[in-house]
């Protein structure tokens, strides 16, 4: 079974930084691609970034030069930097794992709240 627990989430004035955390129980976890999603309270679940299994990253153009994806294949775990956070980025944040071997799987972490207010 396949399980995400993230962590790392709190309250951050604007302009602060927070580093989530994804920790991964999965035997294999070089054949995963991971992702962080966020959901803000009346919104569509986006994408905020993404990694390959071997570092290739990707980003939702409202993270882009603020936030940084990275994954360690041997601790099983994939953070999310974020940086110069503004009150649009409020909302919870989930880590998403995806197996190379199955593509049409997506298992999902509880989420962690992120809220930015001064």
């Amino acid at each position: 079974q396949v399980q995400l627990v993230e962590s790392g989430g709190g309250l951050v004035q604007p302009g602060g930084s927070l580093r989530l955390s994804c920790a991964a129980s999965i035997s294999t976890f070089v054949l995963y691609s991971m992702a962080w999603y966020r959901q803000a309270p009346g919104k569509q679940r986006e994408l905020v970034a993404s990694c390959t299994s071997g570092g290739t990253t990707d980003y939702a153009d409202s993270a882009e030069g603020r936030f940084t994806i990275s994954r360690d294949n041997r601790k099983n775990t994939v953070d999310l930097q974020m940086t110069s956070l503004k009150p649009e980025d409020t909302a919870v944040y989930y880590c998403k794992a995806r197996p190379y071997f199955n593509r049409g799987t997506h298992y999902w972490g509880q989420g962690t709240q992120v809220t930015v207010s001064s």
